[in-house]
C-alpha cells in the first residue's frame, strides 16, 4: 500500500514508525512530517489546511489510505472531502470530530445518551458576566472553565478559588489565542478521582480496545502550574484494572460507538475516552478523535497486531476480522520540552546525544528541524524519549537513563512521570 499520514508531531512520528513496520506498506509519505519521520517514510510540504492539494497529492502517487494524526483537520472536515473523492481515510467525519472540536456538543451528546460525565452548564461569549455570578452564587470549588473550542490541550481551568474563576475568564475573553475557541464557555463540576486514557479503534459498528494510559498534563511536577499538551505518559495504568475497563467499555465506549451511528454518522478513526475513575465508576472528561500525544508514544509500541492493518481494516468497515494484540511490557515515556513552554520559550537550540541514545529505546521528534546534519529544537515540546520495562519501575528508570543523555539549551522535563502508578501499585 502507499500511505499518506498527515501530521508534525511526535504522536505523527510515533504512527509513522509503526506504520513502517508493516508488511502490507509500500511507500509511506508524511506531510508535513519532522526529522524523525523522515527516517522511516518521505515527508512532503504540503499544509493541512490545503485540502485540494492534498487530493491532488493523494491521486498523483496512489495513495491507497490517508491517516490523519491531528485533531484540527478532522473537525474541519477533511474526512468528509476525501471520502466524497472516493478516497479511504482512517478519521471520523466532520460530524463526530465534534465530539473533540466542540464541548458543548459532547457534552450534550452524552447527556442525551446518559453516558457518565460530569455536571455542566454552558454560556455564549456575551454570558461570561452571567457564568461568573452563578459560579459565584454556588460557591461550588473547584470548578471546572473549558473554552468550547479546538485550544490544543491549553483551554481548561481547574479554578480553586473565585479570584482564579475571574482572571481564567478574562483570560479566555481577551487572549487572542482563544477567539475561536471560546465563543461558548462550557462550565462543568470537578470529578474527584483518577485521570486516565482509553484509546479504542472503530470502523463504526466495531469497536475495539487499543490500550490504555495515565497521561500528565500539567507542566511541573506534582500535577503542579498550567496545563499543557502532555509532559508524559505510562501504559498500562493500575488505576485501569480488568474490571474497570469492562466497565468503561460497556457504559462508555459501546454506547457512544453506538449513539454516533444511530445518528447515522459511523466512527471510523480513533476514539480517545479522556476518563476519571471515580467512587461512583469511570466518568468521561473529555473525547478526543485521534490518539493522545504522549500518549501515543507510549502505548503504539506495545502493539503487536500489524497497526496500519488495523486502520486500513477500520477505514473500509472490516475490523471486526482483526484482532488487538498488546505486548505485557510497561512503557514510560517523558517529553522533552523548551523552557518557558506552555508559554513563550526559544527555538534554534542544537541538540545533541541522539546518536548516545540505547537501541532499546526509542526517541519520537515533535518540535525540531534538521539542517546540515545537525537538529535543533523548534517548538514546546520537542522530542518524547520511551522507554520499556517488565515492570513500571524499571520503565521509568530506563526511559531517564536516555533522557539524561541527550542535551539542549534551555531542555525542561518532569522528573515524575508514571510516579502516580507506582503508588497505585504499592496500595
Amino acid at each position: 500500500m502507499n500511505v499518506l499520514l498527515l501530521g508534525s508531531g511526535g504522536r505523527e512520528h510515533a504512527m509513522a514508525w509503526s506504520v513502517a513496520k508493516s508488511d502490507k506498506l509500500d511507500e509511506l509519505f508524511i506531510a508535513p512530517g519532522n526529522p524523525g519521520t523522515a527516517q522511516v517514510g518521505t515527508n512532503v510540504d504540503l499544509s493541512l489546511s490545503d485540502f485540494d492539494a492534498i487530493l491532488q497529492f493523494i491521486e498523483e502517487k496512489g495513495v491507497e489510505l490517508t491517516i490523519v494524526g491531528p485533531e484540527k483537520p478532522l473537525v474541519n472536515g477533511i474526512t468528509d472531502f476525501l471520502e466524497d473523492r472516493g478516497h479511504s481515510v482512517f478519521g471520523p467525519s466532520k460530524y463526530a470530530a465534534q465530539l473533540e472540536g466542540s464541548k458543548k456538543f459532547a457534552n450534550e451528546f452524552m447527556k442525551e445518551n446518559r453516558i457518565p460525565t460530569a455536571d455542566f452548564e454552558t454560556y455564549t461569549r456575551r454570558e461570561f458576566d452571567k457564568a461568573l455570578k452563578v459560579i459565584k452564587s454556588k460557591g461550588e470549588y473547584p470548578v471546572v472553565l473549558k473554552a468550547d473550542g479546538l485550544a490544543g490541550g491549553k483551554g481548561v481551568f481547574i479554578c480553586e478559588t473565585e479570584e482564579e474563576v475571574e482572571k481564567r475568564l478574562d483570560e479566555l475573553k481577551q487572549n487572542d489565542k482563544f477567539k475561536d475557541a471560546a465563543q461558548t464557555l462550557v462550565v462543568e463540576e470537578f470529578m474527584e478521582g483518577e485521570e486516565a486514557s482509553v484509546f479504542v479503534i472503530s470502523d463504526g459498528q466495531t469497536a475495539k480496545i487499543l490500550h490504555y494510559a495515565q497521561d500528565h498534563k500539567r507542566i511541573g511536577d506534582g500535577d503542579t502550574g498550567r496545563n499543557t499538551g502532555g509532559m508524559g505518559a505510562y501504559c498500562p495504568t493500575p488505576v485501569i484494572g480488568r474490571r474497570m475497563l469492562q466497565r468503561v467499555e460497556k457504559e462508555i465506549i459501546l454506547p457512544t460507538i453506538s449513539a454516533i451511528l444511530l445518528d447515522e454518522h459511523p466512527y471510523n478513526g480513533i476514539l480517545y475516552c479522556g476518563l476519571m475513575i471515580t467512587v461512583d465508576g469511570p466518568k468521561v472528561v473529555e473525547f478526543n478523535c485521534r490518539l493522545g500525544d504522549p500518549e501515543a508514544q507510549a502505548i503504539l509500541p506495545s502493539i503487536e497486531s500489524d497497526f496500519l492493518g488495523l486502520m486500513n481494516a477500520a477505514a473500509n468497515g472490516d475490523l471486526d476480522s482483526k484482532d488487538v494484540q498488546i505486548d505485557e511490557l510497561y512503557r514510560c515515556c517523558v517529553v522533552l520540552a523548551s523552557d518557558g513552554y506552555p508559554g513563550e520559550y526559544e527555538k534554534g537550540k542544537e541538540i545533541s546525544g541522539l546518536d548516545s541514545v540505547s537501541e532499546d529505546a526509542l526517541v519520537f521528534h515533535a518540535g525540531t528541524k534538521s539542517k546540515d546534519g545537525v537538529t535543533y529544537t523548534d517548538g514546546g515540546r520537542v522530542l518524547s524519549v520511551v522507554g520499556a520495562g517488565e515492570s513500571l519501575q524499571e520503565s521509568i528508570r530506563k526511559t531517564y537513563q536516555e533522557v539524561d543523555k541527550i542535551s539542549f539549551e534551555n531542555k525542561y522535563f518532569r522528573t515524575d512521570i508514571g510516579a502516580k502508578g507506582l503508588m497505585h501499585l504499592n496500595e
